[in-house]
């Protein structure tokens, strides 16, 4: 299905309708003749069939999974409210401002009009909906629930969306701070501390030995700033790159992320409660808890945590109890465990697992505005022991001469 879904082209077409009125649209397909057959069997007798010179997601923005969010609680609504699978499509898609969504979802529309299930439709597109997000819809259809599992689906999709715009914002704000200083830094050394060599060359007096050290910083970021940006961008790339093709690589590094301080704790309950909040939307869905812990072990975000839940999935599918499985892990906080234990005892996992998730989300939401509060003063600390140490180095020497003019 997904080496399908790369070989799908988004096509304009024009024709006539049963009632012999000229329409117009688009739709997406293999080639002319299948998107032809399609519109057939819809009763739509096409004049002219022609492949959009403009790549689906291209030119015009991509698709974002806050996008993916806001759709699924529009598409949840329209389905509570009464109105057809095909005409919340139409809705939704015709009056979306992201030119790359209007085409998805008027695609996708136009797949169910051709007779695929919504699932199906959405399979298409596994770049955009992934496996849990089909197999939860997949569910609903079969159960003949899928407006209650949309409305699970789309609070399921807000939920992680906030709980990972929270993870950025804690890695953003020290890492823009610390680009911010570095950018400084260069600006200083490059442009100000040159014209301060200049004046002190006149001085004919031995300068101290921190504007001596700057000024031979300095001297370095003049000849070689090029190299020392271009090493830089080419290590964060390099890193990036490593940490996508090696597994062994992206383990250690989420690995350590964990054991960092302050960070570490922040990541940790993340990834419990992406781990409670996928499970748990899985189990209200009505999806088998081997087959919900694959899709549970791509959601929770880390390596270390998503192969201990693949670990949990053999240990469940040989008879352990979810709860025993989780504690052999040792990656899961005793009270996670045993509400999960109350949960299978009680016939009701779901709702215990989303009270650990609204548990731990709003745990990292404290956490981030905590860590926030923390490292503003140590920022600043920082940043003014270094640009003051700069400016205390430049002026030394002007301190010394106005002693000896003075004297």
């Amino acid at each position: 299905m997904a080496e399908q879904a790369l070989k799908q082209s988004v096509f304009i077409w024009e024709g006539k309708d049963s009632k012999g009125q000229t329409i117009k649209g688009e739709t997406t397909g293999a080639n002319v003749a299948l998107v032809k057959a399609s519109l057939r069997r819809q009763g739509i007798v096409p004049s002219k069939v022609r492949k959009k010179s403009k790549p689906l997601f291209g030119g015009k923005g991509k698709v974002k999974p806050a996008d993916i969010a806001i759709f699924s609680r529009q598409l949840a609504t329209m389905m509570n409210s009464g109105v057809p699978l095909v005409q919340a499509f139409e809705i939704i898609g015709r009056g979306h401002e992201n030119k790359a969504m209007q085409e998805l979802l008027l695609g996708i529309k136009a797949d169910i009009e051709g007779g695929s299930n919504l699932s199906d439709a959405l399979a298409k597109h596994p770049l955009i909906f992934d496996d849990l997000y089909c197999n939860l819809v997949r569910a609903g259809e079969h159960a003949g629930i899928l407006d209650s599992i949309l409305d699970k689906v789309a609070t399921y999709k807000e939920k992680t969306e906030a709980i990972k715009a929270k993870i950025k914002k804690a890695l953003f704000y020290p890492t823009a701070v610390i680009v911010m200083a570095f950018i400084i830094t260069a600006v200083l050394m490059i442009f100000v501390i040159p014209e301060f060599e200049k004046l002190f060359s006149g001085f004919g007096a031995d300068l101290p030995a921190i504007t001596k050290f700057v000024i031979n910083l300095s001297k370095v970021f003049q000849e070689w700033w090029w190299a020392i940006f271009g090493s830089i961008g080419l290590a964060i790339y390099g890193l990036l790159q490593f940490k996508k093709r090696s597994k062994k690589f992206q383990t250690f590094l989420d690995k350590t992320l964990l054991h960092v301080p302050i960070i570490g704790p922040i990541m940790t309950k993340a990834a419990i409660a992406r781990y409670a909040r996928t499970l748990s939307t899985m189990f209200a869905a009505g999806v088998p808890l081997v087959e919900a812990m694959e899709s549970v072990a791509g959601a929770v975000g880390n390596v270390v945590y998503g192969d201990a839940v693949m670990r949990m999935r053999d240990e469940v599918a040989s008879g352990t109890q979810l709860n025993v499985a989780m504690k052999q892990t040792n990656l899961f906080p005793n009270m996670v465990v045993q509400m999960t234990a109350i949960g299978e005892e009680a016939g009701s996992v779901d709702a215990m697992l989303a009270k650990v998730a609204d548990f731990y989300e709003e745990e990292v939401d404290n956490a981030v505005d905590g860590l926030s509060s923390l490292l503003e003063p140590i920022i600043m600390a920082i940043l003014g022991v270094l640009i003051g140490g700069l400016v205390v180095a430049m002026y030394m020497p002007i301190f010394q001469m106005g002693k000896v003019v003075g004297g």
